[in-house]
């Protein structure tokens, strides 16, 4: 059995993967978020990055989950057509800065989790995290 072949029998999936830019894509069918994240714990894969579209007009949003299993990119894919979407953060704390961001360029909130304040914001004092120059 392939790595290919665990990730659609751990998913449930009866589609088989779509190699597409680099990655293979899996259909999540009615599985949640949360569900796809357990399930690639569960067979080792690592996770990389969540890269989000806006969708035309009132549309929502595309957030692409990717994933590598022994040097092959996974990729899953949900639309959302409000503004959340459950956090993984608890199962995967490498998710933590992409769900943040993702959060404050679009207002989508990744319900399940807190977040703290970024150390650099708009109305946050200058220099913050700037060092003093030292003078001789």
């Amino acid at each position: 059995m392939t790595a290919l072949d665990t990730v659609q029998q751990k998913l449930g999936s009866a589609e088989p993967s779509i190699e597409s830019r680099g990655a293979y894509w899996f259909n999540p069918g009615t599985k949640s978020v949360r569900e796809i994240a357990q399930a690639m714990n569960e067979i080792g894969a690592r996770f990389v990055t969540i890269t989000a579209y806006q969708l035309a007009a009132s549309e929502g949003f595309r957030l692409e989950y990717h994933w590598d299993l022994q040097g092959q990119l996974l990729g899953v894919a949900f639309q959302i057509a409000g503004n959340t979407i459950e956090s993984i953060f608890d199962l995967c704390e490498a998710v933590d800065w992409i769900e943040r961001e993702i959060h404050e360029e679009y207002n989508i909130d990744f319900t399940g989790r807190e977040y703290v304040p970024l150390l650099m914001r708009k109305d946050d004092a200058l220099g913050v995290n700037l060092r003093e120059e030292v003078k001789k």
